[in-house]
């Protein structure tokens, strides 16, 4: 028989079954706590949850899988899993498979719900244990028909870009705040040569020009600056036109069209831009700039040339005047009278004037002229010896002409005055030793040379081009070349008419001038003369220039300005002629009328304010048909006959003019 339990052991029976009574109820309450938050999850998940047997049958649903499939958990539990499991997903059976294989599966499948929808979804299937001991199945399923949908659209666009960065042919890319690129799309190699790997290694030096990287940094410089205006376009694009490097060191115009990076909070951290070749554009844009530059300058120096030559003609009848009085003052002294010395200081200096005003005149297109036909390497080679005298020991006169050169009608004085002002200038252009280059060539303007230089017409042209190795000119200078009176030289060193004379004389032969020059390189001169036409003939030597007299013939002087007037009335009487003079036409017309036939010969001034020369000559001959005419103006006869003022073939003389000169010019019109 068992013996009877002591007090003690008693005691601690007690104790320890309070313990284990005091533990199942922590542990009931632990188990309570949990199938209540069990229970709390289950209820609030947004992804739907289910309890089922491993052979389908829907134990428990919660409110989102209700939601999910739309139908209610009394629905659920009666129709199984068959009722939201797509049958005819073939990736259901492997699933099935690897779950009672492992005890679990988590993957994607396709479900469907109570209208006949199917959607992707991912799948979180356990087996475990119930507290019977029973298998139960866990599942948690996502709808991620959304996520697919972005992840389809993503992949989508992510192909369309992929196909437009390698199909393009703009360059698409990104930098980052220090201007090195973190993408850039294949064209790239297309239109640089570079490709993408090679350019994201390059420091942003070797990718701008120098003048396109300043504009590039003092851009974002201010755009950056403009993120401190909140009322400024965070989204706002920027867009110019940058000079880039090719790889083989050449470059190439590109437009950018830029937008600024930015992060979560909105901060700039880069730029992605789109570049396209404008090279042909900025070519044309180029062209387009140069050749309206060259109408600009071209429309100016037609302006100077004009007010010129006004000022030329208004300075020659003043100094005709001058002239001639100190020439007839002259006659009648002898060198060892107390005025002889001044007068022929006065004339000295008028003659340097009327230097000047031919210079202008020449400038002006307005120059009194005697075009021949020339052989320009005859004329050329006439004025070598003297060229060398100009430039002189120190500088190298080469001369390269063209043996086959086809004539030119020009007056030979001209000649001779372009090639002495540009060896004068060469000349000039030389520190120390150097060498001015001498050519002809027969060349041919077509229209595609003729569209790129302003002023210059298609057909056939004699080049006369004098090239220089000595310091050349900017642009600045260049832009003023042809101006009168412009000069770099030294005060008292040039009167800056030297070339704008050229530039006349080429006007006025109708043809072409231009120039290539830069610092440190030299520069030459192309004078282009159009080719004669007809049969070269070389002309014969002058003959005697002595002064012939009148014999007494009568003269009918109308000139409306009185100091010429009143001079060429006593130069006609100095040489002999009986002299009429008035200022006004109409009371030339009285005088012929009041002496029928008493007149030899009308010397009249061609633009007057009441009558026309060519007017007053034609109402002259009605009277008096035999009476000789003799215009004379300060402008030249081809600048008064292009006009339409007198007929080609007139006698005409040009002020202001010397003794000599009108008394040649008597004896021609009288004959």
């Amino acid at each position: 028989m068992a013996s009877k339990p002591t007090d003690e052991e008693l005691k601690q029976k007690i104790e320890k079954l309070e313990k284990e009574a005091s533990e199942l109820k922590q542990t009931i309450e632990s188990l309570r706590g949990s199938e209540n938050k069990f229970h709390a999850f289950f209820g609030n998940s947004l992804d739907a949850l289910f309890i089922t047997m491993p052979d389908g049958r829907i134990l428990e649903a919660n409110p989102a899988a209700c939601r999910m499939f739309d139908y209610t958990e009394e629905e659920l539990i009666q129709g199984g899993r068959n009722l939201v499991v797509d049958l005819d997903d073939p990736r259901l059976p492997p699933a099935l498979k690897e779950r009672r294989r492992t005890g679990k599966f988590i993957g994607e499948l396709t479900f469907k719900r109570k209208d006949g929808t199917k959607f992707p979804a991912e799948i979180s299937s356990v087996i475990f244990k119930s507290r019977e001991g029973d298998e139960r199945v866990s599942i948690i399923i996502r709808d991620i028909q959304r996520r697919k949908a972005a992840e389809l659209a993503l992949r989508e666009s992510e192909e369309r870009f992929r196909f437009l960065t390698e199909t393009v042919s703009d360059i698409i890319w990104t930098v980052d705040l220090n201007l090195s690129t973190t993408y850039v799309s294949p064209s790239i190699e297309r239109v640089l040569g570079f490709t993408p790997e090679e350019r994201k290694r390059q420091q942003v030096e070797e990718v701008l020009t120098p003048e396109s990287l300043k504009l590039i940094q003092v851009l974002f410089a201010e755009e950056l600056a403009k993120e401190k205006d909140k009322s400024v376009d965070p989204d706002r694009s920027m867009t110019n036109e940058v000079e880039y490097y090719r790889k083989d060191r050449t470059t190439v115009w590109l437009e950018n069209a830029m937008k600024w990076i930015r992060d979560e909070k909105g901060a700039v951290i880069g730029i992605h831009g789109v570049s396209r070749d404008i090279s042909k554009r900025k070519k044309a844009q180029i062209e387009r700039d140069k050749l309206h530059a060259q109408l600009i300058q071209a429309q100016k120096m037609e302006s100077v040339g004009r007010l010129a030559g006004g000022v030329a003609h208004d300075f020659n009848n003043m100094l005709g005047v001058i002239l001639g009085r100190v020439e007839m003052m002259l006659m009648g002294m002898k060198p060892g009278d107390s005025s002889f010395e001044d007068l022929e200081e006065i004339q000295k200096a008028a003659r340097r004037s009327a230097d000047l005003t031919r210079q202008l005149l020449a400038f002006a297109r307005r120059q009194a002229i005697a075009p021949k036909v020339l052989d320009l390497n005859d004329v050329v080679e006439g004025m070598l010896k003297m060229l060398r005298h100009l430039i002189g020991e120190d500088i190298d006169l080469v001369w390269h002409p063209d043996t086959r050169l086809w004539p030119v009608k020009m007056d030979p004085a001209q000649l001779d005055q372009i090639l002495a002002n540009l060896c004068m200038n060469a000349k000039d252009a030389i520190a120390g030793s150097g060498t001015v280059t001498i050519e002809t060539e027969n060349v041919i303007f077509d229209d595609v040379y003729c569209e790129k230089h302003a002023g210059s017409k298609p057909g056939r042209y004699v080049l006369l081009a004098v090239s220089d190795d000595g310091c050349g000119m900017d642009k600045e200078i260049q832009s003023h070349l042809f101006e009168p009176f412009f000069t770099t030289k030294e005060v008292g060193k040039g009167a800056g008419l030297g070339l704008a004379t050229i530039y006349g004389i080429v006007k006025q032969n109708d043809g072409y001038v231009d120039f290539q020059s830069d610092r440190g390189q030299g520069t030459t001169f192309r004078i282009y003369i159009p080719r004669n036409e007809g049969d070269f003939v070389k002309e014969a030597a002058a003959g005697s220039t002595e002064k012939p007299r009148g014999r007494g013939e009568t003269i009918l002087l109308v000139e409306d300005e009185p100091g010429i007037l009143a001079m060429g009335k006593a130069m006609l009487e100095r040489l002999g002629y009986a002299v009429f003079s008035t200022s006004d036409p109409y009371d030339a017309l009285d005088l012929v009328k009041e002496h029928p036939g008493k007149f030899h010969l009308l010397m009249t001034d061609v633009v007057m304010p009441k009558m026309s020369g060519k007017d007053l000559a034609e109402q002259v001959k009605v009277l008096n048909p035999k009476i000789k005419i003799l215009f004379m103006s300060g402008y030249n006869a081809d600048v008064i006959v292009n006009h339409g003022v007198i007929d080609s073939g007139t006698r005409f003389i040009q002020k202001p003019f010397s003794m000599k000169d009108l008394s040649a010019a008597m004896q021609q019109a009288l004959g």
